[in-house]
């Protein structure tokens, strides 16, 4: 917004074997501004990401969750790999110390949908409840399958974009093995260039963004702090 370029050089690890050595990372962020320290503890960074951006969503729509409406607000949250860092902390872990010292919150701190999930969790949301993992087209995914469901009834507001965190060791190593992204570490500014003939690759970012969707009629209808069911888009399944 201030017209800065985040990317610059990974900071989240040691870079310096690596052929790609710039990205795209949210800096200063304080998962504890949004989730209390055992919570956020337990949670992968981009589930992390998701459930700040939805909390600030929300507000930014003034829109409250209570239960009158619970029912009818969704969350539809994309994610490519989900929790990345974890399934690698957890593997050095398994080849150092052995298969009893995994952590039992690995599966659920890993699997992509968890963004989704724990954010219904963390703002009451109990409507449909889903994650597209659609690799780079899954936040877009999720916008769009979050409003064919208010679309078809069977949500009010939803929810709804992509979240990611894959800024790791082992996913930059596989992004550039495959060639996809810019080795142009000596200008990490003017890296990620889609539309320049010199393009030669993308750049790895992590963030979240989610939007909030909501029912015309309802917007019409009934105050937002109330989002109330209506009858008609009430269907029993």
């Amino acid at each position: 917004m201030s017209g800065r370029n985040g990317i610059d050089y990974i900071t989240l690890f040691d870079a310096s074997r690596h052929d790609c050595r710039i990205a795209g990372e949210v800096k200063n962020f304080d998962p504890h501004d949004y989730l209390e320290r055992k919570e956020a503890k337990r949670m992968d960074r981009f589930s992390q990401f998701g459930v700040a951006a939805a909390k600030q969503a929300l507000a930014n729509a003034e829109l409250v969750i209570n239960d009158l409406n619970a029912e009818q607000v969704g969350v539809m949250i994309g994610s490519g790999v989900g929790g990345i860092k974890v399934l690698e902390d957890q593997q050095t872990i398994y080849l150092n110390r052995g298969p009893d010292r995994c952590s039992p919150f690995m599966i659920p701190m890993m699997i992509a949908n968890m963004a989704a999930g724990l954010t219904a969790i963390h703002t009451g949301a109990k409507g449909p409840n889903s994650c597209p993992v659609t690799a780079c087209a899954a936040g877009s995914n999720a916008v769009g399958d979050a409003f064919r469901l208010i679309q078809g009834g069977y949500a009010q507001a939803m929810i709804c974009g992509g979240t990611e965190s894959a800024v790791t060791p082992l996913s930059i190593a596989g992004f550039a093995a495959c060639k996809a992204l810019s080795f142009n570490n000596d200008d990490p500014a003017h890296a990620c260039r889609p539309f320049d003939r010199d393009r030669n690759g993308f750049v790895l970012g992590e963030g979240s963004g989610i939007l909030i969707l909501e029912e015309t009629a309802t917007r019409l209808k009934s105050r937002r702090s109330h989002l109330c069911r209506n009858d008609w888009l009430w269907y029993d399944l």
